[in-house]
């Protein structure tokens, strides 16, 4: 089994700044073969989007919505994945999961979520 734990949520102007991290606990084997991480929101009464995905060789997609404000990237090494959002708008408002898949069990982990608000 394996524990995804994220972390650096919180409230924030329209315009600013959060670094969400998502670490990964538990199962050895399990964690040296996740593939891909991904970040997903869901919004009050909203469905849960994607927003970022990054691969086991650090190639990444992104949300158009997000696109050239928000920043994937992992460190294999310490086990975590980080989403660095910029230019933050109330529409970013959500609580925000960290998601990965690992290849040699096939399952699929999520993290608890952490909520994120942009307001003035």
């Amino acid at each position: 089994q394996v524990q995804l734990v994220e972390s650096g949520g919180g409230l924030v102007q329209p315009g600013g700044s959060l670094r969400l991290s998502c670490a990964a606990s538990g199962s050895n084997l399990e964690i040296v073969t996740l593939g891909w991480y991904r970040w997903y929101r869901q919004a009050p009464g909203k469905e849960r989007e994607l927003v970022a995905h990054i691969t086991s060789d650090g190639s990444t997609n992104y949300a158009d919505s997000v696109k050239g404000r928000f920043t994937v990237s992992r460190d294999n090494a310490k086990n975590t994945v980080s989403l660095q959002m910029n230019s933050l708008k109330p529409e970013d408002t959500a609580v925000y999961y960290c998601n990965a898949f690992c290849t040699w069990s096939k399952k699929d982990y999520w993290g608890q979520g952490t909520q994120v608000t942009v307001s003035s």
